[in-house]
Protein backbone atom coordinates (compact mmCIF):
# COMPACT_ATOMS: atom_id res chain seq x y z
CA UNK A 1 0.00 0.00 0.00
CA UNK A 2 1.31 3.38 -0.99
CA UNK A 3 1.04 6.34 1.39
CA UNK A 4 0.65 9.93 0.21
CA UNK A 5 0.40 13.17 2.17
CA UNK A 6 -2.83 15.19 2.10
CA UNK A 7 -1.36 17.88 -0.18
CA UNK A 8 -0.25 15.28 -2.74
CA UNK A 9 -3.69 13.65 -2.59
CA UNK A 10 -5.36 17.01 -3.25
CA UNK A 11 -3.01 17.81 -6.13
CA UNK A 12 -3.12 14.38 -7.80
CA UNK A 13 -6.58 13.10 -6.88
CA UNK A 14 -7.53 12.07 -10.44
CA UNK A 15 -4.35 10.04 -10.86
CA UNK A 16 -4.79 8.44 -7.45
CA UNK A 17 -8.37 7.49 -8.28
CA UNK A 18 -7.21 5.91 -11.54
CA UNK A 19 -4.67 3.89 -9.54
CA UNK A 20 -7.43 2.79 -7.15
CA UNK A 21 -9.61 1.77 -10.10
CA UNK A 22 -6.80 -0.59 -11.11
CA UNK A 23 -7.07 -2.25 -7.70
CA UNK A 24 -4.59 -0.35 -5.53
CA UNK A 25 -5.24 0.87 -2.02
CA UNK A 26 -3.74 4.22 -1.08
CA UNK A 27 -3.29 5.58 2.43
CA UNK A 28 -3.58 9.33 2.98
CA UNK A 29 -1.55 10.73 5.85
CA UNK A 30 -1.42 13.98 7.74
CA UNK A 31 2.09 14.14 9.15
CA UNK A 32 3.04 10.65 10.37
CA UNK A 33 -0.58 9.57 10.97
CA UNK A 34 -2.74 7.79 8.38
CA UNK A 35 -6.15 9.45 8.32
CA UNK A 36 -7.90 7.75 5.38
CA UNK A 37 -7.68 4.97 2.82
CA UNK A 38 -8.71 5.15 -0.83
CA UNK A 39 -10.03 1.72 -1.80
CA UNK A 40 -12.03 0.47 -4.78
CA UNK A 41 -15.74 0.92 -4.10
CA UNK A 42 -16.51 -2.70 -4.92
CA UNK A 43 -13.67 -4.02 -2.76
CA UNK A 44 -16.04 -5.31 -0.08
CA UNK A 45 -13.76 -3.97 2.65
CA UNK A 46 -16.54 -2.02 4.28
CA UNK A 47 -20.01 -3.32 4.87
CA UNK A 48 -22.67 -0.72 5.47
CA UNK A 49 -25.79 -1.13 7.53
CA UNK A 50 -26.52 -3.47 10.41
CA UNK A 51 -24.82 -6.55 8.96
CA UNK A 52 -27.93 -8.69 8.82
CA UNK A 53 -29.38 -7.57 12.16
CA UNK A 54 -33.13 -8.01 12.33
CA UNK A 55 -35.45 -6.08 14.60
CA UNK A 56 -37.58 -8.27 16.83
CA UNK A 57 -41.33 -8.12 16.16
CA UNK A 58 -41.82 -6.59 19.64
CA UNK A 59 -39.94 -3.49 18.44
CA UNK A 60 -43.17 -2.33 16.79
CA UNK A 61 -45.39 -2.97 19.83
CA UNK A 62 -47.04 0.03 21.45
CA UNK A 63 -45.14 1.52 24.37
CA UNK A 64 -46.67 1.42 27.86
CA UNK A 65 -48.37 4.66 28.96
CA UNK A 66 -45.68 5.48 31.56
CA UNK A 67 -42.95 5.23 28.93
CA UNK A 68 -44.92 7.38 26.48
CA UNK A 69 -45.39 9.95 29.24
CA UNK A 70 -41.64 9.96 29.90
CA UNK A 71 -40.88 10.55 26.21
CA UNK A 72 -43.49 13.29 25.96
CA UNK A 73 -42.21 15.03 29.08
CA UNK A 74 -45.37 14.54 31.13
Amino acid sequence: MRTVKVQEAKTHLSALLAEVERGSTIAIARGPRTIAHLVPADSGERELGFGGYRLPDSFFDELPEEELDAWEGA
